[in-house]
């Protein structure tokens, strides 16, 4: 039976007195899409709008960003990696990201500049194939470790790309420091999409990567003729991903940006659970945080996304695994007439969680608290595709639930 648990924001801040959200603006995500153009694999990722869908839920639009079709790699991570490896290159040549491109900082030119740097990180798949990616496009090294119970098809899509990668025995928080602390030992550059006291730097510039997608969902959305959505709702495993989608739409709209929801398997809810205690201070939750959602079974959040994932979304929904796994059936085999999105687990909670709180009776009062009606237009991200090919069957062909 689905568990869905919902706490509201106690400390709800109007866009003007909250966070500062000015590093995630538009002309930032603007610069980054620049970068990104210079790829050759650059395209960018459908939009689906799912207007049977939304007529079934009684929502006004439903619009899916398909990140499956990111770069080739089945997922968006890798926009977070590849602007931070272009940002870290650009640096060490005294010049602006502006002032770079894909094909110049794979160069023999720029190799002989920097020397070889070895890119390392951890990741439950995703980030660390994107950041592999990234590091061989500039010919350059990437060092990957991931925490026990990953798909060693994910291993193995990272080794793909001339890395190497270790699944370890640790949970992923725990994976963080053990990577962080090999890193430092071996004088390799850590490229980690959560930050902690002493490392913001990168993790901000992954952040801004991730603009990308924002900025294409928003100029697509406004091709369809809808202005800007009245809710986003967000996956938050450490909060990367989810701050900068956040802070890109606060940025644009101000005090017309759309309500926020962020969603989180209950095995590693740790902002829902920050809400809860409403403390102003971020909160952790230990343990193995087994769950389906792989790419979201992270414990601590991102403290350069904290205080924005604190200050602006009105509620946080706490989700059992069997949420994302109807999400990833109504999205594969979706209402005639509709676009397929062929969503991972991680990608379609957001949409199961849409799909529960418009059609479940439980979820009847959190629709009327969250404004979710006739009038809505509603944007979610499938921040992946089918990663673990395996599991994707499972679930989507064989009714498979939880982990």
């Amino acid at each position: 039976m689905s568990k869905v648990k919902i706490q509201y924001n106690g400390s709800f801040k109007a866009p003007t007195t909250g966070a500062d959200v000015s590093m995630l603006s538009k002309e930032v995500a603007e610069k980054v899409r620049n970068f990104h153009s210079t790829f050759d694999a650059y395209d960018p990722t459908p939009l689906a709008k799912l207007d049977n869908l939304a007529d079934l839920l009684g929502l006004g639009e439903v619009l899916v960003k398909d990140e499956s079709y990111r770069f080739g790699l089945n997922a968006f991570k890798v926009l977070g990696g590849s602007y931070a490896v272009g940002e870290y290159l650009a640096r060490k040549l005294g010049k602006d990201i502006t002032e770079v491109s894909c094909d110049y900082l794979k160069s023999q030119e720029v190799r002989d500049a920097v020397g070889d740097i070895t890119f390392a990180s951890t990741t439950d798949g995703n980030h660390g194939r994107g950041l592999a990616w990234a590091a061989q496009q500039f010919n350059q090294k990437a060092i990957i470790y991931m925490p026990k119970g990953s798909d060693p098809v994910r291993s193995e899509n990272i080794k793909a790309h001339g890395a190497e990668c270790t699944i370890s025995d640790l949970n992923y928080d725990d994976c963080v420091r053990m990577a962080w602390d090999t890193a430092q030992e071996n004088g390799w550059i850590t490229v980690q999409d959560t930050a902690w006291d002493g490392y913001t730097e990168i993790p901000n510039l992954i952040m801004q990567g991730y603009t990308t997608l924002a900025l294409e969902a928003l100029e697509q959305m406004q091709a369809e003729g809808v202005e800007r959505p009245t809710h986003v709702i967000l996956q938050a495993g450490v909060g990367c991903f989810a701050g900068a989608m956040l802070g890109f739409f606060m940025s644009a709209f101000g005090e017309d940006a759309p309500t926020f929801i962020l969603v989180e398997p209950e095995a590693a809810n740790c902002f829902y659970v920050s809400a809860c205690a409403n403390d102003g201070t971020p909160h952790t939750v230990d343990g193995d945080l087994a769950t389906l959602m792989a790419g979201l079974a992270c414990g601590e959040p991102n403290l350069t996304s904290w205080e924005m994932l604190r200050d602006y979304p009105l509620a946080y929904a706490s989700c059992s695994d069997d949420i994302a796994a109807k999400g990833m059936r109504i999205l594969g085999a979706p209402m005639k007439g509709d676009q397929q999105v062929v969503s991972g687990e991680s990608g379609a909670a957001t949409t199961g969680f849409l799909h529960w709180v418009m059609q479940e009776e439980e979820g009847r009062d959190a629709r009327e608290k969250l404004g979710l009606n006739a009038s809505s237009k509603v944007l979610c991200i499938s921040t992946e595709g089918d990663t673990s090919p395996q599991t994707y069957r499972d679930v989507v062909w064989f009714g498979r639930e939880k982990l």
